[in-house]
């Protein structure tokens, strides 16, 4: 191997990086929620009038933020984490931890909220978790949480809101 094939290795390898981390960054509509319906429907052209540029690649497209970046990954008040598509409420701030990953992380969600499906992307197997009333993508969870369940749902902040709870409900 000379000078020449080393360098183009390296371009061949950087090009490489470069293009999966786009790719992580942006997705595509989940097949196996296409056959789902849901309470809440809605064209793209209708989401996109709600939803903020980054809201609607998380939640319509299946895209993730990059670590770090969510407004409420710094969250702490008392209150509820909802959908930024439909306003449902997914999780209480109460099941809100310091998972060190860079996106939102709870061990549980609020009863009936989030569904979940396969997702094969990227060679390995996941478990997505979306919506259960718009079918809004949110993340995914992992069996490496805190107790009492064992589980972290790593959620991208940019498909949810938080509403804070009231003085009185403190």
């Amino acid at each position: 191997m000379n000078r020449r094939d080393i360098l183009w290795s390296g371009a061949a390898a950087a090009a490489l990086i470069v293009g999966s981390g786009a790719l992580l960054r942006t997705g595509g509509p989940n097949p196996a929620l296409a056959g789902e319906t849901f309470e809440v429907t809605k064209t793209d052209a209708e989401w996109h009038a709600i939803l903020s540029d980054a809201a609607f690649d998380v939640l319509r497209k299946e895209g993730t933020e990059y670590p770090g970046t969510s407004p409420l990954l710094n969250e702490h008040r008392n209150g509820v984490f909802a959908c930024a598509g439909c306003d449902l409420p997914l999780f209480s701030s109460e099941t809100k931890f310091e998972s060190g990953t860079g996106w939102p992380s709870f061990y549980q969600p609020i009863d009936n909220a989030i569904g979940k499906t396969e997702d094969r992307t990227f060679g390995m197997l996941r478990t997505e978790v979306h919506c259960r009333r718009c079918g809004g993508h949110l993340g995914h969870v992992f069996d490496d949480g805190p107790k009492p369940t064992g589980l972290r749902y790593c959620i991208d902040g940019f498909g949810l809101v938080f509403h804070p709870a009231s003085p009185s409900a403190s």
